[in-house]
């Protein structure tokens, strides 16, 4: 009897305890990956898209962004749209000029220019001109730039088709399958009416060598200084509520895990701030870096001019729905270049701009964006996305 009692017993804490569990994975999203009101847009934003200018917003906050900050704000009139940097949503020591916000804020403009065509709309664009700087003393939005609106007869663009299907793919790509040479045409012809933004590929064993180092180095950078390891673990969402009453940041889902690891890390307590990023470096050294068939970098002529940050955001979000509509993949690397912008908050020598000059053979140019490219191994997850509600400026 006591045997069996036992038994029961034990039987009886297993099934609270799996009951718990299963409670726990429900809580956490284990069993709900890209689902929730944080990543309806990406599904409504056609077909639930009231007509005129705000339909432009709908396809704005599709684009990327550094650490999914999600920096816009607009200001939607009957013929104008105004673009607005949010700078309270900055990523500190990682973007101490702002200059990553404004590549994405160049991505949400690159989506509205060319959803404003497919909406019936010819377009011109003013972007404010000025040098970046650190975070405004006031919190009010700051105007980037100006969409001016005409009605025109709709035309169509597979790259506005691939706005909802964009992803930031972090996993591994198949290294043993190069990009298409037809895809490095289109790539170097995005560039080619835009003086002062350009564009750098790496293909070759060497220089793909000699990439991975620099963008190695500066991850070892980076998670050796506290101030940018809290920076970075700020937008960090571990917990599923915060994923969707929060809609931004990192989450575990898009970080391409697998499916096992990516369930198991969220039953598991939060890691620290430090584990992650070493967890991050892991990945960068292991993953993606070994496994990228291609490595580029959009450069311009001035690190810190304000409307150049903005077209050098345009083309990357471009390049990349260039490359979602061939179904291929890609990822930001930034790395380097944070580390320039970091050592120059600091004073001190520029060796991560030093090393960019010396893989680009040309000082006269600045690279502001590294990224990765090849074959897709996995289909990527969405990240979440706040809705436009949130975003338009009473």
């Amino acid at each position: 009897m006591k045997r069996r009692a036992v038994l029961k017993g034990a039987g009886a804490i297993a099934v609270v305890a799996a009951g718990g569990l299963v409670w726990h994975a429900h809580d956490q999203g284990v069993f709900s990956a890209g689902a929730g009101a944080a990543y309806e847009p990406w599904t409504d934003w056609r077909s639930d898209a009231a007509p005129g200018p705000l339909g432009l917003v709908r396809a704005a906050i599709l684009a990327a962004s550094p650490h999914n900050t999600q920096p816009w704000r607009f200001q939607v009139g009957a013929a104008r749209i105004e673009l607005f940097a949010d700078t309270v949503r900055n990523l500190g020591a990682f973007d101490p000029y702002l200059r990553e916000m404004h590549i994405g804020l160049g991505c949400a403009l690159e989506n509205m220019t060319r959803t404003a065509r497919v909406l019936g709309y010819d377009v011109e664009v003013a972007l404010r001109a000025g040098q970046l700087a650190g975070p405004a003393a006031s919190p009010h939005p700051q105007l980037v730039a100006t969409l001016e609106l005409a009605p025109a007869r709709p035309r169509p663009d597979q790259l506005v088709d691939a706005i909802p299907r964009r992803r930031t793919d972090r996993g591994a790509y198949a290294a043993d399958r190069p990009v298409p040479g037809e895809m490095l045409q289109a790539m170097w012809a995005a560039f080619q009416d835009d003086v002062d933004v350009r564009l750098f590929l790496f293909s070759a064993p060497g220089e793909r060598e000699q990439f991975g180092e620099l963008v190695l180095g500066a991850t070892e950078a980076i998670i050796a200084d506290p101030g940018m390891v809290e920076a970075s673990d700020r937008w960090f969402r571990h917990r599923w509520v915060d994923v969707q009453r929060r809609r931004d940041g990192l989450t575990l889902d898009a970080a391409a895990l697998g499916p096992f690891v990516t369930a198991m890390a969220k039953l598991l307590p939060p890691a620290s701030a430090e584990t992650s990023h070493r967890y991050w470096r892991d990945a960068t050294r292991d993953v993606q870096i070994p496994t990228s068939a291609l490595f580029g970098l959009i450069a311009v002529r001035d690190l810190y001019d304000r409307p150049q940050a903005l077209r050098a955001g345009q083309r990357w979000q471009r390049l990349h729905l260039m490359a979602t509509a061939r179904g291929l993949a890609m990822q930001p690397i930034n790395q380097p270049v944070e580390m320039v912008d970091r050592e120059r908050e600091l004073g001190k020598a520029p060796r991560a701009a030093d090393a960019l000059t010396a893989l680009t053979g040309d000082a006269a140019w600045k690279p502001t964006f590294a990224f990765r490219a090849g074959v897709p191994t996995r289909s990527p997850a969405a990240s979440p996305r706040r809705p436009v509600g949130a975003v338009v400026l009473g």
